[in-house]
């Protein structure tokens, strides 16, 4: 769904992708001619928690019960509300840009129960939750969403992918509000920083040779409590979340017309039979049957 303000305001849209029931992705892109209020009710039905990440730039909004938010570059806003009445504003010829996750109380209370639910929900009323720079995972996974939403429209291959890193996303950022076991989180804020460090490693550097010890090594963490890191935030092994990775991008390059040998090599496979066998295992078909079909 996609929404156009008038071009004599400025270039000022918003799009929202429904991923499933009560799960939806949205990017917003305001640059008004002219100071901007608009008065919304709140677009959502139900009561919500919207994870909201800044891209560029700055917008506020103004409810009608004197309550705030800022949504600025660089940070996560997370709110929780059911229909707000108040105001968006938006700053003349200054670009505002925006990535969210938005998650319905019925959706949320499947993935982690009702209990965490509702404790990060509360009762309905608008809170921000947590404000805080975005981390170097949410960035990554913000990236990874807008390389998918191209104005052209959404390719239906990519649709899983879309869920995968929404997902991850929303699962980052609830695990630090509301930890599994209801304690305090057992990771510090350095450490947690430096478990996503690791996952950046392993998203920008899969077409070399990467190991738990060279991870733990690049980030000064002993392996396991690396891997303990990684069973909290994301719920698997820094080699699953590799292989995921590498089988993911591989099926993206194949698709795009990529011989198999070229495909292996540049997702850090040295010998492509080890890369067709790992492929068919992970995927139920062979790495030819992808690239042939695109022929």
């Amino acid at each position: 769904m996609r929404m156009q303000l008038a071009e004599d305001v400025g270039n000022c849209y918003s799009e929202l992708l429904q991923l499933e029931q009560g799960l939806s992705l949205g990017r917003l892109h305001y640059h008004p001619t002219r100071t901007l209020i608009e008065e919304t009710c709140g677009p959502h039905d139900g009561h919500v928690m919207v994870v909201t990440i800044g891209l560029q730039g700055k917008s506020g909004f103004l409810g009608k019960d004197g309550c705030s938010l800022a949504f600025e570059a660089g940070q996560t806003t997370i709110t929780a509300f059911r229909a707000t009445p108040g105001e968006r504003r938006y700053q003349a010829n200054e670009t505002a840009s925006q990535l969210r996750v938005v998650i319905d109380q019925a959706t949320l209370c499947k993935y982690v129960g009702e209990a965490r639910a509702a404790q990060v929900l509360g009762s309905g009323r608008l809170q921000r939750i947590d404000f805080r720079a975005s981390s170097k995972a949410a960035q990554a996974h913000a990236a990874a969403l807008l390389r998918y939403l191209q104005p052209g429209g959404l390719n239906p291959s990519n649709r899983l992918d879309l869920h995968i890193h929404t997902l991850s996303l929303l699962s980052e950022q609830f695990n630090l509000l509301a930890p599994q076991d209801g304690s305090a989180s057992p990771l510090s804020t350095s450490e947690i920083e430096r478990i996503e460090r690791a996952r950046n490693i392993l998203c920008e550097q899969l077409h070399t040779p990467l190991t738990v010890e060279y991870l733990a090594t690049c980030v000064g963490m002993n392996e396991h409590k690396l891997k303990e890191g990684f069973r909290y935030l994301y719920d698997t092994t820094p080699a699953r979340m590799l292989l995921d990775l590498r089988m993911r991008k591989a099926m993206t390059l194949l698709e795009s017309g990529q011989q198999v040998a070229q495909a292996a090599w540049q997702v850090g496979y040295k010998y492509p039979n080890n890369f067709t066998v790992a492929f068919t295992r992970y995927f139920g078909r062979a790495p030819k049957s992808i690239f042939g079909r695109k022929r």
